[in-house]
């Protein structure tokens, strides 16, 4: 240590050159918001000084041409997972848009497979050209009326809690348990808080005394607000909000005008889930930047959002800022920053990134831990009956661009034995969800709203968090053409068309969850069934067709799901029937 620091002060004092000086750049300190023109000086991955033009020599120098230097992006919260690629293919698609860090919770693959998916992705995420840090997941599965692919008890988690890139528990989902002081979760959060790790939260719609008890109880995170006055009152209550900008949840846009001066220092950018084609197309938390941007809030502050204060929320104070001592995750922009248009990306003072391309190819990791994970009880036509006592039922029914569904009662087709009849001129469709991690052959039927479809199904694998398999169509041929294909490809996602012909299927054999495909490759064949199922089977235009599928059978986000157990109302959280 005594020669480390004796050779970073020999190199800020310019008496040694740098490993790598970047000259001629415009430094954005988001201490104090200025852009400081002049050169940087990088040692050993961290950035040593910053000062005018000329004072610092490098053993490598490049000129940056006056553009300006941030620092390097960083994701509050995601599953990685959701991007439907592992820690390899992610990073190919989100460290080229400037993201360097990233909190992960690896809750969608340890719901299939355990502590065994957990060490896969802390193992797979070693190696890439981005810090993945990880929370340990929970709740698996998320409520204890779900039939995941694993239970993890507090004694599970306690393997990894050490672990060096583990900041903590993650997302606390069960907030009624948390609310009830139940045993479960609350050794859950005290086996992170006695070592001083981090706990983050998930609380849509709490309020009052059962969000006070929630967080005395040590959770310090929310990424569910979704407007204002929820915003406020967590923030008053001393917990930081991560603003998410995904592709089913897009809560920025009724968040950001909350940023007010003394509030914006606890708000920090998250994706949560986006898929590779919004990736692809928008960008990763550089889009939230930019989102911020266009809607008002000063571009410096937006930057905060994006690096200090989510490394402040997880104290991670090695990054973050352009300061001496930090590691040199850099951002160099394409333009002004009120563009936020990102060129060349460097991790550690690496440039691992340009012109929206990684500088090298990655090889593909070991992925045979999270293989073969779909197993099927036999499936027939009359496992999908749905009988009602009479013709008024409860539907979910869905609200574009929220996770958050409505219970509504309607007046519902029924045959003369009372099973229920799909309706697409009325949008009434079937709802099916089917264990598939160790063929116990219970399966969930309801009925759904707001969807859109018209002859055939929609059918996923991805089906938060215990992802049972799901399809949802108006044709039950169909809808067991469109799962049977999932089972055969080991998950995936797949259309068919009424009477049972397979219209087309992603297949993601990793976990069910994932493809060591390419992001492009992924995003295109995703694009090809999303325009399938908007032109072939009308699909509502303003609603992707998978993402928010694969949220309605999470049962802790209001108000109806459906789960392998049956229709469950969260706000009440317990089981209700489909009769109205």
């Amino acid at each position: 240590m005594t020669e480390e620091i004796r050779a970073d002060i020999e190199v800020a004092s310019g008496r040694v050159p740098a490993d790598l000086a970047l000259r001629n750049g415009r430094f954005l300190d988001v201490f104090t918001g200025e852009l400081f023109p002049g050169d940087m000086a990088v040692r050993d991955g961290r950035i040593i000084a910053i000062g005018p033009a000329g004072v610092y020599r490098g053993r490598e120098e490049r000129d940056l041409n006056n553009r300006i230097v941030v620092p390097g992006l960083i994701d509050a919260h995601v599953h990685i997972e959701s991007s439907m690629h592992g820690p390899v293919g992610f990073a190919g698609l989100t460290v080229p848009r400037g993201t360097t860090t990233v909190v992960a919770d690896p809750h969608e693959i340890a719901n299939v497979r355990g502590m065994d998916g957990i060490r896969w992705l802390l193992d797979a995420s070693e190696t890439v050209p981005q810090s993945v840090f990880v929370m340990l997941p929970s709740c698996v599965p998320a409520t204890p009326f779900e039939d995941a692919g694993a239970v993890l008890e507090a004694s599970d988690l306690a393997e990894l809690i050490d672990h060096s890139r583990v900041l903590g528990l993650g997302e606390a989902m069960d907030y009624p348990a948390v609310a009830a002081a139940r045993d479960e979760i609350v050794e859950k959060i005290a086996l992170a808080r006695r070592i001083g790790k981090k706990v983050d939260g998930h609380s849509p719609a709490m309020t009052g005394k059962d969000l006070a008890a929630y967080v005395v109880a040590g959770i310090g995170t929310d990424h569910e607000c979704t407007n204002i006055k929820e915003m406020k009152e967590r923030l008053r209550m001393g917990m930081r909000i991560l603003i998410r900008e995904g592709t089913a949840a897009r809560d920025l846009a009724a968040l950001i005008r909350g940023v007010e001066p003394g509030l914006a220092r606890r708000c920090a950018f998250c994706t949560d889930d986006k898929l590779p084609g919004d990736i692809l197309a928008e960008g990763h938390i550089d889009f939230n930047v930019r989102e911020a941007i266009r809607h008002g809030l000063d571009p410096v502050e937006a930057v905060r959002l994006a690096t200090l204060n989510g490394a402040e929320a997880y104290g991670l104070d090695d990054r973050g800022a352009l300061s001496p001592g930090r590691r040199a995750d850099l951002v160099v922009l394409d333009g002004e920053l009120a563009d936020f248009s990102v060129g060349s990306v460097f991790r550690g003072g690496e440039l691992v990134a340009e012109g929206g391309c990684l500088m090298e190819t990655l090889a593909k990791y070991d992925d045979s831990a999270v293989r073969d994970t779909v197993r099927l009880a036999p499936l027939g036509p009359h496992d999908l009956d749905l009988k009602l006592k009479s013709g008024r039922a409860r539907v979910i029914t869905l609200n574009p661009g929220s996770l958050v569904t409505d219970e509504t009662i309607r007046e519902v087709p029924i045959d003369t034995d009372g099973h229920f009849i799909p309706d697409s001129g009325k949008d009434l469709l079937k709802l099916v969800v089917v264990e598939r991690h160790k063929s116990t052959g219970r399966i969930g039927l309801g009925i759904v709203g707001g969807y859109g479809l018209k002859g055939g199904a929609a059918a996923s694998s991805i089906a938060h968090d215990s992802h049972n398999l799901i399809a949802v169509g108006d044709d039950d041929a169909a809808i067991l053409s469109a799962l049977r294909i999932l089972a055969t490809s080991g998950g995936g996602i797949s259309l068919a068309a009424a009477g049972g012909d397979v219209l087309g299927v992603l297949p993601l054999p990793l976990g069910g969850l994932m493809t060591d495909e390419a992001g492009e490759v992924t995003a295109s064949r995703l694009n090809e069934l999303i325009a399938l199922a908007h032109d072939r089977l009308r699909v509502r235009k303003d609603l992707d067709p998978f993402m928010p599928l694969s949220f309605l059978a999470l049962p802790v986000i209001p108000d109806l799901k459906l789960t392998a157990r049956g229709l469950f109302d969260v706000t009440k959280f317990e089981f209700v029937s489909v009769d109205a």
